[in-house]
């Protein structure tokens, strides 16, 4: 039965004159296994047993399966599955995110997309449409992600590219309509300057402003613009992705809490943005906090910190203040220059930071490196 199930797709993918749709429901058929409909169906249990779903994800699941009344549907899309050669855990994965690919018709619209990626220039091979089921569940239900990869291959410049971004975006463009708003969202984008590659890694956001209305878009665009990000910055893009899914509104605010917290000034405010747009994404509360630590403790300028603002990007408890203690303890104890900058030993990788600044003292400080540790989990070391 296995080995029949496994053989399904190959059967409709290989064969050079028969058309793979007509011939679909004798496959399936032979595939999956007689069943006698059933009022009392256990769909949790069939859940559970059948498709390895564990009992909380079964639970989970159960509401949007429970109209049916027999495995005769989900049968014939586990045969599908089988054909694609999904390991049994990658079939419990995509039934627990999306439930109902189980009441999905094989021969209507799993079985076409699979044809139409087979095809048609895309040339997918049945391992990359069983990733592709495994990245994108629901979306690959919908008949229209034809086109949508039709359209988009290009700016990735082949498959495996495109396979590779999709775990990040998990098919949110691709649900979207591709004429009423990718393709007006990506000529315009073109417009303003961004390439086919920028355009690509949009692809790759959740949620992506590619799949936002156009109105929208222009609308976002127009506020980079006020903020001073230039459009062919490369931080363009990521400014477009921070404030794409917030209202005028809510930028204003953002950026009066900006001006109010770090006590910047209009063109602060956007030299800031410009060099880290994900600013604007930060909650009110941390920047606050974030402000209080760099400019009442550390001593840091306003003006200081608006230049270099990746640094209210980073965990307070986890880097910014941890490595302020073991800068600060050198210099008190003549172990480093008093001109050594702290941005200099934030900007650093972890592993970097610890050749740096902890090991070369060992002898000196031994107990600076357990001290450091205590700091970074949130502790205010003793010494």
């Amino acid at each position: 039965m296995l080995r029949l199930r496994r053989s399904l797709l190959s059967q409709i993918l290989s064969s050079p004159f028969a058309s793979p749709i007509s011939h679909l429901s004798r496959f399936i058929s032979a595939a999956a296994p007689a069943v006698s409909r059933n009022p009392r169906f256990a769909v949790e249990e069939y859940l559970v047993s059948t498709c390895g779903l564990t009992r909380p994800q079964a639970l989970k699941a159960f509401p949007k399966l429970s109209h049916l009344k027999s495995p005769t549907k989900p049968d014939a899309v586990l045969a599908f599955l089988a054909g694609l050669s999904l390991s049994p855990a990658d079939v419990a994965a995509v039934v627990a995110k999306d439930p109902k690919f189980l009441c999905a018709s094989v021969e209507k619209t799993l079985a076409p997309v699979v044809v139409g990626l087979t095809g048609l220039g895309l040339g997918l091979s049945r391992s990359q449409i069983a990733r592709l089921v495994s990245l994108i569940g629901v979306t690959f239900r919908c008949r229209s992600i034809i086109a949508g990869l039709q359209y988009c291959l290009p700016l990735f410049g082949s498959s495996e590219n495109l396979l590779r971004a999709l775990p990040l975006a998990g098919g949110s463009v691709l649900g979207s309509d591709l004429e009423r708003v990718v393709k007006p969202n990506v000529s315009f984008l073109l417009e303003c300057g961004l390439g086919a590659c920028d355009i690509a890694k949009l692809y790759a956001y959740t949620p992506s402003p590619l799949s936002i209305s156009t109105e929208r878009i222009r609308t976002a665009v127009a506020c980079i613009d006020s903020l001073g990000v230039h459009r062919g910055s490369p931080m363009f893009r990521h400014a477009l992705q921070a404030v794409a899914f917030l209202s005028e509104e809510k930028i204003t605010t953002k950026v009066e809490h900006l001006k109010k917290a770090f006590r910047w000034s209009d063109a602060e405010v956007g030299i800031a943005v410009s060099k880290a747009p994900t600013v604007l994404t930060r909650s009110e509360n941390l920047l606050q906090s974030k402000s209080d630590f760099l400019i009442s403790e550390v001593g840091l300028e306003p003006a200081y910190i608006a230049h270099r603002p990746i640094m209210l990007t980073y965990s307070l408890e986890g880097r910014l203040r941890p490595r302020y203690y073991v800068v600060r303890f050198l210099k008190e104890n003549g172990l480093l220059d008093h001109d050594r900058d702290y941005y200099a030993a934030v900007m650093i990788s972890e592993k970097v930071f610890v050749e740096k600044f902890i090991c070369p003292h060992k002898d000196a400080a031994p107990h600076l490196a357990e001290d450091y540790a205590t700091a970074c989990r949130g502790e205010v070391p003793a010494r």
